[in-house]
């Protein structure tokens, strides 16, 4: 098969769809491999480790996704891209085309590209098996994220996070017990502040109660939101349903109600976010303030560590990639259930997701 990996074009995006051993493993089963040129500059990875690795280096956005049978990203394709694709062809990412815009869906449904979402790949046991690695990225950058936008020169209430004797550290609140929530958690609890998680799984928090002593538990009801958001320094909002818009947990009046320059992080941004006042933003700009408080959405956490990031990608993506290359997508789809699971365009139709431009799903 024909593998094409272009070079990220969305600003900040650091990370690469695959990583030069990731390559290696694809050349050495036979595939045609083409990167284009400087595809992993920002990962530190040169055009000679992916020659090295096996694969052809080409110059052209254009003809990168115009060769390739199966396109690897890391974030959403920009419409230009999709038109550039084969019709037909295969594209994997971080695509969360619940948050796209419609035109974007409808040019993919035109040209019947299969579009395969790393974040809906779900093992038998119901873990979101590519999703979970970056969660844990991304709930474990809270940490800093919180620490330093806390700071008085970056708009914070000028709080150490971990305070200092005779003075308490930061209370911050965690909305979402999942993947993000139990690495934010874990993170920021090492850093010293006291931490409160709030989810609507009992099962969730017996988890995070039991892993990590000393992490205040709460079922996420609207009253318990409300009295939470009132105490917070720092509140992170990480709720996701897979195929969906992530649903709004904090409005509006509830951030009104939060003490002046406390610092929201909104790691849902990335699929519509959770909370009422957010807007994503990027990595030149991160933060902005509404309602007189901090907000961080910035969708691409995780590109930040983009060798880190990258090499992920590679050791949890790698079996499925291998397995469309393999057999086809079609033959993928019904040997393997976490493949079809994930699957949201085919063959002109739309699947796994709930509601998408009016449209029910196909699946």
């Amino acid at each position: 098969m024909y593998i094409g990996i272009p070079k990220e074009s969305r600003p900040f995006e650091y990370r690469v769809g695959l990583s030069p051993a990731g390559v290696e493993i694809l050349s050495g089963a036979g595939h045609q491999v083409f990167v284009e040129h400087e595809a992993g500059m920002g990962a530190g990875f040169k055009d000679a480790d992916y020659e090295k690795a096996g694969a052809r280096i080409v110059y052209s956005p254009q003809e990168v996704f115009g060769r390739a049978d199966f396109s690897l990203k890391i974030s959403r394709p920009l419409k230009q891209e999709i038109e550039w694709m084969k019709e037909g062809a295969t594209l994997a990412g971080f695509l969360h085309l619940a948050s796209s815009s419609q035109d974007q869906i409808d040019l993919l449904l035109e040209k019947k590209i299969t579009a395969l979402a790393y974040e809906q790949i779900t093992d038998a046991s119901g873990r979101r098996v590519v999703l979970r690695p970056f969660s844990f990225i991304c709930g474990a950058m809270t940490a800093q994220i919180a620490a330093r936008f806390l700071q008085t020169n970056r708009g914070g209430r000028g709080i150490l996070l971990s305070g200092v004797p005779g003075v308490p550290p930061a209370e911050v609140v965690i909305i979402g017990g999942g993947a993000v929530g139990s690495s934010a958690a874990r993170a920021i609890q090492a850093a010293g502040a006291h931490v409160t998680v709030l989810d609507k799984d009992i099962n969730a928090l017996e988890a995070i109660y039991e892993k990590t002593p000393g992490v205040v538990t709460m079922l996420a009801t609207k009253r318990n939101i409300e009295r939470a958001a009132a105490f917070a320094d720092v509140l992170i909002g990480a709720v996701l349903i897979s195929g969906q818009r992530a649903p709004i947990v904090v409005t509006r009046d509830m951030v009104r109600s939060m003490k002046p320059r406390s610092v929201i992080i909104d790691v849902s941004i990335d699929q519509g976010g959770c909370i009422e006042t957010s807007r994503p933003t990027m990595h030149d700009n991160p933060t902005f303030i509404e309602e007189n408080m901090v907000h961080y959405c910035v969708p691409n956490i995780s590109s930040l560590v983009a060798r880190t990031a990258s090499h992920v990608l590679a050791n949890v993506a790698l079996p499925y990639i291998s397995e469309i290359a393999g057999y086809g997508m079609d033959a993928a789809m019904k040997a393997d259930g976490a493949i079809a699971a994930a699957v949201n365009t085919h063959q002109g139709e739309l699947a796994n997701l709930a509601r998408l431009g009016g449209r029910e799903a196909a699946g």
